[in-house]
């Protein structure tokens, strides 16, 4: 019997294409994507809270605080939801449900990742912003996520998590929770529910499959949805006006903010009073523009 003859050149290529692969792997268990918003708003925070310039190596010091643990955060939830991953279209192929990591690797890599970004930032901000990241951490896994399956309410506690790095970066930057930094932490929690709403929508039956009870998988039809949407896009307008208040920005904001407001309004208002696949999708990428433009107009005129 002949033996197929293997090339020495080659071996090291496979290996090299196996690293990669497992790599490209490790980086999605920290939904790149998600903590690029993450990234964002921890420097913001950090910058709009200074009350100087502030130093750039303190500032990406806490932002990779931040990033670490919301990259911690997002691998630790993957392993919990590994299971109900399996069953929806959208994440059938992650990591985890497809088999190319386990769950005790995974698990593994997200409590290294939190707990150093935890330290980074207990040793070079305060302590303060580290007890931020820890509450991210705690509520993000232990508290949302086994959450989801159980009630529609999933979707409030979720934003909790979400809207705090911008807060973790003003208390680095500021020292302290001034009432600016929590109404930079209610801008974007606010800005999540009719962000989150179009996506449930859109992905109501991959949620139903996965039995997760969100508002689209319990009235389909959108009624719920929408109004959820709408009323908070409604609250998210004052809160957004907050900032020229609080002198954190000038006035020129304040018209920027008004007229984001009103688009996202408008935008929540036609996918309430029309749940299509065209008026879910205007909502979700209406918001996906008002949130950047948003900050880019606090940071301009700070």
């Amino acid at each position: 019997m002949k033996h197929a003859r293997i090339d020495p050149a080659s071996v090291p290529i496979a290996t090299a294409r196996r690293t990669a692969s497992l790599l490209s792997d490790y980086i999605a268990l920290t939904k790149p994507r998600l903590n690029g918003l993450v990234l964002a708003t921890s420097a913001a925070g950090y910058y709009l809270g200074s009350p100087a310039a502030p130093a750039l190596l303190p500032m990406a010091q806490t932002v990779a605080g931040t990033a670490l643990v919301a990259a911690g955060s997002a691998a630790l939830n993957q392993v919990l939801e590994r299971d109900t991953d399996a069953l929806m279209q959208r994440t059938r192929l992650r990591p985890l449900p497809d088999g190319r990591v386990t769950a005790f690797d995974a698990g593994i890599f997200g409590l290294v990742l939190s707990t150093l970004g935890i330290l980074i930032l207990a040793l070079s901000a305060n302590v303060l912003s580290a007890l931020l990241a820890l509450i991210t951490l705690i509520v993000y896994v232990i508290v949302y996520t086994p959450m989801k399956k159980r009630s529609d309410l999933a979707t409030i506690v979720g934003a909790i998590p979400g809207a705090l790095p911008p807060l973790i970066g003003w208390a680095a930057g500021h020292g302290s929770l001034a009432i600016g930094g929590w109404a930079l932490f209610a801008i974007v929690f606010l800005w999540q529910i009719p962000h989150f709403m179009a996506i449930a929508w859109l992905y109501r039956e991959d949620y139903g499959r996965a039995g997760f009870p969100m508002l689209p998988v319990i009235d389909p039809a959108g009624r719920l949805a929408g109004r959820q949407a709408l009323l908070y896009s409604w609250a998210l307008l004052p809160v957004s006006l907050v900032p020229p208040v609080l002198s954190i920005t000038s006035t020129t904001y304040f018209w920027l903010a008004l007229g984001l407001g009103a688009a996202m309004i408008v935008l929540a208002w036609r996918f309430s009073a029309n749940p299509t696949e065209s008026t879910a999708r205007g909502l979700f990428f209406g918001s996906i523009i008002y949130l950047p433009l948003i900050w880019a107009a606090m940071i301009v005129t700070h």
